[in-house]
């Protein structure tokens, strides 16, 4: 088939692997200007060199035995490696988070800068406004679950009513560095406060540079200020962290804040969404658990349901003409 994947996330990549794998063909669009997600990694250049900050997911794990395996290739692939600071099963991605989803996206069709606002629905194909306009066999929406509530909504009714039920916690997030080592001990701290997490990012396998770090408010703190000034949020970070400190913090010479809207979701488990007679269906960690290994899992599942329909059904997984 051809099949159109909304989100080019670990969940909607994850997805999109395999089914490309099974013969069919498949296109992603996503509205990012580029691979990350909630894996995101930001770099700043400096006149001391380029920082970065993997500002979204700050490691994961891995227990299932599928994505065991995933992991141990892109272990021997150079894009992840174990993170012992963080945990006896904390995995990090070299040289950001978001190397994993660049990896994953490089052999496959992936438009970025293309936000889906609504699907359409012709005879027997599927359509993407305003972004594609080609048809497609089937559709998968890959989004936090308040994206892909209004783009189910329409066509499946009952789908949208769980992904209403999700919804998810935000995260406000600073990005600060400093000229040299800050006098705070730990590489990480958790649960300070208004700090849910605070890194050292730079105490991360596969990184360098200036002394930088990544501060997370807590889900409350961060839906409480939700629409407050970036300078502010910045503020307040800074000074829970310097809290923690020995001496007083230094100016840090680059402050960044990210809003998170969609940061942690609560999951129902589903695993996936599939209607076979319309071929629409759904995938996220919204459908499992809130962590990447769920994502990745999501998008698997859904991949073997419509691999395996092809099989039962007698039909070979073949490409039914090319995408545009």
């Amino acid at each position: 088939m051809r099949i159109g994947i909304v989100g080019a996330g670990i969940a909607g990549l994850s997805c999109a692997e395999m089914l490309a794998a099974g013969g069919h063909a498949v296109m992603l669009f996503d509205k990012g200007r580029s691979a990350g997600g909630r894996m995101a990694t930001r770099r700043v250049a400096t006149p001391s060199g380029n920082v970065a900050f993997d500002h979204g997911a700050q490691y994961f794990t891995a227990h299932d035995p599928r994505f065991v395996t995933a992991v141990t290739q892109w272990q021997a692939s150079g894009i992840v490696a174990p993170w012992p600071g963080a945990g006896d099963d904390a995995w990090v991605g070299i040289p950001g988070m978001n190397a994993v989803v660049k990896a994953l996206s490089r052999p496959l069709a992936v438009q970025w800068n293309s936000r889906v606002d609504a699907l359409r629905r012709i005879d027997q194909s599927w359509f993407f406004d305003p972004v594609a306009d080609v048809p497609f066999d089937a559709v998968i929406v890959a989004t936090p679950a308040e994206q892909a509530a209004p783009l189910l909504a329409t066509h499946e009714p009952a789908m949208a009513k769980i992904a209403q039920g999700c919804p998810s916690a935000p995260c406000w997030t600073a990005m600060v560095a400093f000229a040299e080592r800050i006098a705070v001990a730990e590489d990480i701290i958790r649960d300070a406060g208004i700090i849910s997490w605070a890194a050292r990012n730079s105490a991360k396998p596969g990184r360098s540079g200036i002394e930088p770090w990544v501060i997370q408010a807590t889900a409350d703190w961060s839906r409480h200020h939700l629409e407050d000034e970036e300078s502010s949020v910045i503020d307040a970070l800074l000074s829970a962290l310097a809290a923690q400190a020995n001496l007083k913090l230094p100016v840090p010479a680059i402050r960044i804040a990210h809003r998170w809207r969609y940061a942690r979701a609560t999951s129902v488990h589903h695993g996936s969404l599939w209607n076979g007679a319309t071929r629409i269906g759904a995938v996220g960690d919204w459908l499992l658990a809130p962590r990447i290994e769920s994502a990745w899992l999501s998008g698997r599942m859904l991949a073997d349901r419509i691999i395996a329909t092809d099989r039962q059904a007698g039909m070979p997984a073949t490409i039914r003409g090319s995408i545009a």
